[in-house]
């Protein structure tokens, strides 16, 4: 299993390249994973590291979408490296808070260069290496893609936008082979939300409003995206996957007044 994972250095990102590691060992594969992300090297390292010792072989290689050259830097790195591509996992995304009529244009532009662009240009770049190997590809959007979220920005434009580029490429890309799914998180407690949950009042507060009344861990997310980008989900595309604990079914469950399943 020959994978790309965008966004690999931390949270979700790290957990999917971890997972892809595990799953691939017990079935007597070798993964072999870029893991991307921005900046220094060292946490992509960090995390490439870890594969290795999972019997994986791993690549640490850093770059931003914002620009218009790293995604096929990437996507020619990795290929180079591994001989081809068996999956892409695009799951960079960056988050800013703000209304939308105070947003700039550059903050705007920021959001969908990172979170929209630059999933469809490592897209466009793997193809050939997918359409090769009927490959599969899984995109991170958010529960923010479904349900609009004022004062996130153009965060949850960027993660609708992200659903359909996903689903068009699902069937523009079927006659090839190649499955391309999306995995929406819920609330998920990463490096990005750490402040939240550091604080016990939110967090519980929080918990209280997901009917499996934990927050999501990378992990939990990681496990779908590793799924949907398996031979198991073989007959799986154009699907988005909410993974976020029951919580986005749960709206009419706080209207006060209605029955509820709570004791």
């Amino acid at each position: 299993m020959r994978v790309l994972v965008s966004g690999g250095s931390r949270g979700i990102g790290a957990a999917a390249c971890i997972r892809i590691a595990e799953a691939a060992a017990s079935r007597g594969e070798r993964a072999q994973i870029a893991v991307c992300g921005l900046g220094s090297s060292e946490p992509q390292e960090e995390v490439a590291r870890s594969v290795r010792a999972l019997g994986g072989d791993a690549i640490a290689l850093s770059g931003d979408l914002s620009n218009v050259d790293v995604a096929p830097s990437l996507v020619e790195a990795a290929v180079s490296e591994f001989g081809g591509l068996d999956a892409l996992v695009a799951n960079a995304g960056v988050a800013s808070p703000g209304t939308i009529c105070n947003l700039s244009v550059a903050e705007w532009d920021k959001m969908f260069e990172i979170n929209t662009r630059g999933a469809w240009l490592l897209a466009k770049h793997c193809y050939p290496h997918l359409k090769q190997s009927r490959g599969a590809a899984c995109f991170t959007s958010s529960m923010s893609g479904h349900i609009p979220h004022a004062g996130s920005g153009a965060y949850s434009p960027t993660k609708a936008a992200l659903n359909m580029l996903a689903q068009t490429l699902a069937l523009e890309w079927a006659p090839d082979g190649i499955r391309v799914n999306i995995v929406s998180p819920g609330m998920t407690r990463t490096p990005m939300s750490e402040n939240l949950y550091a604080d016990p009042a939110i967090k519980r507060a929080r918990e209280d409003l997901i009917p499996l009344s934990r927050i999501g861990d990378p992990r939990d997310i990681a496990n779908a995206i590793e799924f949907l980008i398996s031979p198991l989900a073989g007959y799986i595309t154009g699907q988005d996957l909410c993974v976020d604990g029951g919580f986005s079914k749960s709206i009419l469950s706080h209207i006060p007044g209605r029955p509820s399943s709570k004791p």
